[in-house]
């Protein structure tokens, strides 16, 4: 027998690299700490609490006595409940008639500004560039005046016209301003729909106008929902238009304004807390329809 075959071979040292505990993929993921998710949330708490604090302060000032919220150095928190504000305010013979014209006014702007201004938006966003960046840049041309100055010349008319006091009347006093940002918002949410769908529908036998109702509407859904929000908001919260066109009718700002006269802070309170709600409770309905990627994958396929 060979001294060769005699001896034992040694085993070949493994070329597999020995894999560490830390080289795991899970224990990279744990290893690595997300800040971005931490300074999201952390913005995300300090605008809260930015924004619900003077609500908060408004509900404490609504439910205190006028001698505790006028108190040299008041308390931030709320030791008794009083609602006699409440009881006295709410009554239907009180605000009833106000939050009948503001709710009328503002849903009656929201629903007149899309009606308006989404088809002649349509048609704007399928304008050449240079054109439609004109046409937008004169409707915002529009906002750049003083509203005092166009709310003295349209009180005139108005009530040469007999439309003071009425709903109607400060509807198209609202228009004059909502109509022009309804229309810049709806611009550029027809301008992302692409073409192909609309192009799509005609194979389909569609005319101009079933595309714009099946097609192209549908897809606009958020973005008229947003422009139905600032209209809704814009002509909720107005005080200018009311003064001028209301004397013996009253709307929820206006007789918040005239309890802010008579100096009663409680009071003052109370109104802003009552307007606060129904915007509150409108954001979150239509929330749903404000989403994003409502368009992704249109075109596929």
């Amino acid at each position: 027998m060979s001294a060769s075959a005699a001896t034992p071979r040694t085993p070949a040292p493994s070329r597999t690299k020995s894999v560490r505990q830390t080289d795991l993929p899970g224990n990279e993921d744990r290893r690595r700490f997300n800040w971005g998710e931490v300074g999201f949330w952390i913005l995300a708490a300090v605008f809260a609490f930015m924004f619900l604090l003077p609500l908060y302060i408004l509900f404490k000032v609504s439910v205190s006595t006028l001698a505790d919220a006028t108190a040299p150095h008041p308390s931030y928190w709320i030791h008794d409940f009083n609602w006699s504000n409440w009881h006295r305010l709410s009554r239907w013979e009180v605000i009833g008639s106000p939050l009948r014209h503001s709710v009328t006014v503002a849903f009656g702007t929201a629903a007149i500004s899309i009606v308006i201004a989404a088809p002649a938006s349509y048609v704007i966003s399928r304008m050449p560039r240079g054109l439609r960046y004109s046409v937008v840049l004169g409707l915002l041309f529009t906002r750049m005046f003083p509203e005092v100055i166009i709310a003295t010349p349209i009180a005139k008319n108005f009530f040469a016209w007999g439309l003071n006091d009425r709903d109607i009347g400060l509807i198209m006093a609202h228009l004059i301003r909502t109509l022009p940002l309804v229309a810049w918002v709806l611009v550029g949410t027809f301008g992302i729909i692409p073409r192909d769908l609309e192009e799509a529908s005609f194979v389909d036998g569609n005319g101009r106008i079933g595309t714009l109702l099946k097609v192209v509407l549908p897809l606009a859904l958020p973005g008229i929902a947003v422009a139905g929000i600032f209209a809704w908001l814009d002509s909720w919260n107005d005080l200018l238009y009311a003064i001028y066109l209301f004397l013996t009718e009253r709307t929820l700002p206006l007789i918040t304004y005239y309890y802010a006269n008579r100096g009663n802070v409680t009071d003052v309170a109370t109104f802003s807390v009552i307007l606060t709600i129904p915007v509150i409770v409108i954001t979150m309905v239509l929330q749903r329809w404000i989403r994003g990627g409502y368009m992704s994958g249109a075109v596929k396929g």
